[in-house]
């Protein structure tokens, strides 16, 4: 049930733009006016004397209450049909002429017929809120006088809508009949109704929508936004509010979550597991996987040893889903980085439920297959042998030495043109089917994602495999060692993050070639895909101008920001002295962002991130009511004005915020707002709202003044 109170002085058209606004939502709709001119209309018919210079008080309010207490009054709640009856007959013209009109002050003005009024219009709410009536319970819009203060100071919208005399004066002698003539100054009726209500300001938690320079659709559109962001923010409230209900437990809340995920995210109840691909250098993996995905999602290059870590994707064929494991080249007996590359292959086949071995058969058996063989045997996996390269029938022949090493049927394909990848898919599949399942299956997908960036050997890698406990990403002193963002669920206080180890950003990307063109475009896939960056800088060098453009494209992507001063603990006081310099320099445009001093190697100061992560994600998904948005806005206003510019000050008529992951604000206003009034506004709101961690946008929709003709 959505609550409307719409309060405002005469001639700025609530009663019209009110129906609208009920008629678009199928809401109810009262309008508390008319209750008042009925009690006018009944005490006149019973023969009161309005005009006498101290009207029977005592006699009135006795005359108003049987008017609604024995079934003399009712009103219509259609929006599309309102109506006002006395004793079944309509009194709607007769309660808008000009006796009624003229007298209207006097009845309204007793508070004891206040009180009963009230009374009533309170009736008439929670009837639509018990859905006895038109609504069905849906929401109900209610306009007049003391609405948003007294009649429903709860509820989910309160608005107080007004406009400059001047602009109401013009539009209530536009909309006056002749009937009404002479009732209709609209200076002469804030007099009268202010003697017993206040509706000239707006009160605590009450928002002012000052139409003067809107037209009536430009109001109406105001309205519904506000009405749309109550309705949202009460569908969550009753979504959070079922779950503590019924006091579910974490994997529970998960499962009751991901209800809400898009139809993609089905494939993970229909994974069967995972596949892992595995073979010595440059026999063609990388191909393989790419063509299994149907997309060049894995990096290729002839030079040996392109892929490093151990990279899953998504995959699917013929209506099974599967995770699916690039690895790099595995090689017995090699030191350095090509040694920790073969260990993360050995704990991809550890951590998969099936493997597919890939071979040249261009240059046949080797030593190294045999070896790679011999530890999928100890790892007891079920292992499909593919032979790749075998381009042609006529090249079949050089598949068949493979059948020494004793897996089985080897499967000719040629990873590049497609040929047989078929047939090896069903055999692959069939297997892992029937396997024994020891791996995770599909990453979930409801985990909040991290991405990590900056320039090439800042420690990404390191952070990563520090974070998670265990080795999980090829660390070497050698810069660029990751090449393809490497996708880790890492577990962090009892929670679960999706973390993605990306290649570094270089500069010049149209300059760079090969693999580290395609590295450097994945990570920038990669920032997109996530929900927060974290940035890393290696601070024992100096910040080059390459950090902070690699700061700057994660600001820009609109993710999260958490900013990461890597190796702190090499440096000396003078260094940390430079660094503070250069944070209040250098970082101005990202002062909203919370930073870590850490040192990924050891693990000092590690424990500080997750919490640093969930207030920078609180941000990123913070949405604020458009009321509360509008309420503050006026009082900065009120406060620090726009410049003038040319003889004229732009004046803020609304805001709402649009979006949030980030936080993006639109404004209306009658000019445009310089930058640095923009600014202005940003860390105004910053300071009320806190937005730490996230960018915020804004953006300047300027409304003319209309001429009025």
């Amino acid at each position: 049930m959505i609550r409307v109170a719409i309060d405002g002085p005469a001639g700025v058209g609530k009663s019209s733009t009110s129906k609208a606004l009920a008629t678009y939502f199928g809401f109810a709709y009262l309008d508390t006016g008319a209750m008042y001119r009925a009690a006018t209309w009944w005490c006149l018919n019973q023969g009161i004397d309005l005009d006498a210079e101290q009207p029977d008080a005592d006699r009135i309010v006795d005359t108003v209450g049987r008017f609604f207490t024995e079934d003399h009054f009712d009103i219509s709640v259609d929006p599309e049909h309102p109506d006002v009856t006395s004793d079944g007959e309509s009194i709607g013209e007769a309660i808008r002429s000009r006796e009624v009109s003229s007298h209207v002050s006097v009845v309204s003005s007793i508070m004891p017929v206040r009180n009963l009024l009230i009374a009533a219009q309170r009736a008439y709410i929670a009837r639509e809120a018990d859905g006895n009536s038109f609504s069905r319970g849906a929401g109900i819009v209610a306009e007049g006088r003391d609405t948003t203060t007294v009649v429903e100071p709860d509820a989910e919208v309160r608005i107080l809508l007004t406009a400059r005399e001047d602009v109401r004066q013009a539009r209530r002698t536009g909309q006056s009949n002749t009937s009404q003539v002479g009732a209709d100054n609209v200076a002469a009726r804030d007099k009268a109704d202010s003697k017993v209500t206040s509706f000239m300001s707006a009160a605590e938690g009450v928002t002012t929508v000052d139409n003067s320079d809107m037209d009536f659709s430009e109001t109406l559109d105001v309205l519904i936004r506000m009405v749309e962001d109550a309705m949202e923010t009460q569908a969550y409230e009753q979504y959070a509010a079922n779950l503590t209900e019924y006091d579910l437990d974490a994997e529970d809340k998960r499962l009751v979550d991901g209800a809400f995920d898009t139809p993609q995210n089905e494939s993970q109840s229909r994974a069967v597991g995972v596949l892992a691909v595995v073979g010595r250098p440059n026999v063609g993996k990388s191909t393989l996987v790419n063509r299994i995905l149907g997309r060049r999602a894995a990096v290729v290059e002839d030079t040996p040893g392109v892929t490093r870590d151990r990279v899953s994707y998504d995959a699917e064929w013929a209506g099974t889903d599967f995770k699916l494991v690039d690895t790099g080249g595995w090689e017995a007996d090699v030191e350095g980085i090509e040694s920790s590359i073969a260990n993360q292959a050995e704990i991809a086949v550890q951590l998969a439920d099936a493997v597919v071995l890939v071979v040249d058969g261009t240059v046949g058996l080797t030593a190294s297959d045999e070896r790679i063989v011999k530890m999928l045997r100890q790892s007891g996996k079920p292992v499909t042998l593919a032979v790749n390269k075998i381009d042609s029938q006529a090249d079949e022949y050089q598949a068949a030495e493979f059948w020494k090493l004793g897996l089985g049927e080897p499967f000719s394909i040629s990873a590049m043109h497609g040929r047989g990848i078929g047939d090896l898919l069903d055999e692959s599949l069939d297997k892992l089917r029937k396997a024994e399942k020891t791996s995770g299956l599909l990453t979930p997908t409801d985990l909040r994602r991290i991405a990590l960036v900056g320039r090439p050997n800042v420690g990404k890698s390191s952070l990563l495999n520090q974070m998670a406990g265990e080795t999980r990403a090829v660390v070497n002193d050698l810069a660029g060692t990751t090449r393809d963002p490497v996708d880790e669920v890492v577990t962090i206080d009892g929670e679960d993050w999706l973390f993605i180890d990306t290649a570094g950003i270089k500069r010049r990307l149209h300059k760079l070639s090969g693999a580290e063109y395609y590295s450097s475009l994945r990570t920038q896939a990669a920032l997109e895909r996530s929900e927060l960056a974290l940035v890393l800088f290696d601070v024992s060098q100096p910040i080059a101008d390459q950090d902070l453009k690699v700061m700057s494209q994660a600001v820009d992507a609109g993710r999260a920001i958490v900013l990461v001063f890597n190796k702190w603990d090499l440096l000396d006081d003078f260094g940390r002295q430079r660094i503070e310099r250069l944070w209040a320099t250098e970082f101005n445009r990202v002062t909203w962002a919370q930073r870590v001093n850490l040192s990924a190697k050891t693990g000092w100061h590690t424990n500080r991130l997750a919490g640093a992560m969930r207030s920078a994600l609180a941000s990123w998904d913070k949405r604020i009511p458009t009321g509360k948005l509008n309420a503050f806005l006026g009082q900065i206003q009120a406060a620090h004005p726009h410049p003038l510019r040319g003889g004229k000050q732009p004046r803020i008529l609304f805001a709402t915020q649009a979006s949030n992951r980030p936080p993006r604000f639109v404004i209306f206003a009658t000019g445009f707002l310089e930058h640095g009034y923009r600014r202005f506004i940003e860390r105004s709101l910053r300071e009320e709202f806190g937005f730490e961690g996230t960018p915020i946008q804004i953006s300047v929709n300027i409304r003319e003044k209309k001429r009025r003709k």
